[in-house]
């Protein structure tokens, strides 16, 4: 009986993808959503204000945001001006206030002021997509029904040769079909971390990474 050849960046990704998730677990063991919450609600709104905005960015605005409007029910009557005001940093802070104000009057008038546990309910609020609902779901209850395809993980899924597509919600399915449920939750936090880390879009650091031997572009 001959050993198992080591695998290679050229192999099939159905046949790396244990080892990339086996390599991210012990590299981020703890990884974990960058946006600071206490409850469902928090990372709904702080998730609606990432986009298009770094994490960090988003942290240093939701103390205030939340210490002034802290339920559904006093950001959907707050005075939209001062909402603006209080998320302006973080870009398109009109658009982002609508969004937020309106999600928050379907909360208190259709699901008792809580956030709903499900895909289909978190996809009627105003500016919550799929991969939004991806990190209420996954983070604030823990259901892992879909994978978040952020920046990050759009470009580390294209460089490790997880897809060859370019859609997020195509790119989600490629890689629910590869990654098994039970780590699509955590795959995306590693993933996004190794991006922020490692992998960055510009200057990716491909000598130190841990998954350099898997990978087509740092091979090419």
């Amino acid at each position: 009986m001959t050993d198992q050849l080591p695998l290679t960046a050229d192999a099939p990704a159905t046949e790396r993808i244990g080892e990339i998730l086996q390599r991210l677990h012990a590299a981020y063991p703890n990884a974990d959503c960058a946006l600071v919450h206490t409850n469902a609600f928090e990372l709904l709104v702080a998730t609606i204000l990432s986009a298009q905005c770094t994490d960090e960015r988003v942290n240093k605005v939701t103390p205030a945001l939340f210490a002034r409007f802290p339920t559904p029910v006093a950001m959907a009557q707050g005075d939209r001006a001062e909402l603006e005001e209080l998320i302006r940093s973080t870009g398109f802070f009109r658009n982002k206030a609508k969004n937020i104000q309106e999600a928050s009057r379907r909360l208190v008038e259709t699901f008792d002021g809580m956030v709903p546990d499900n895909m289909n309910d978190l996809l009627t609020l105003t500016g919550v997509a799929r991969k939004t609902a991806n990190v209420v779901l996954g983070t604030a209850y823990g259901i892992g029904v879909g994978v978040v395809v952020d920046t990050h993980v759009k470009r580390l899924s294209n460089r490790l040769g997880l897809t060859k597509v370019e859609d997020p919600e195509k790119i989600e399915r490629d890689l629910m079909a590869l990654v098994p449920q039970g780590d699509w939750v955590a795959f995306s936090h590693m993933l996004i971390l190794h991006g922020r880390q490692v992998c960055d879009a510009r200057k990716p650091k491909c000598a130190e990474c841990t998954l350099n031997v898997l990978c087509p572009s740092a091979q090419a």
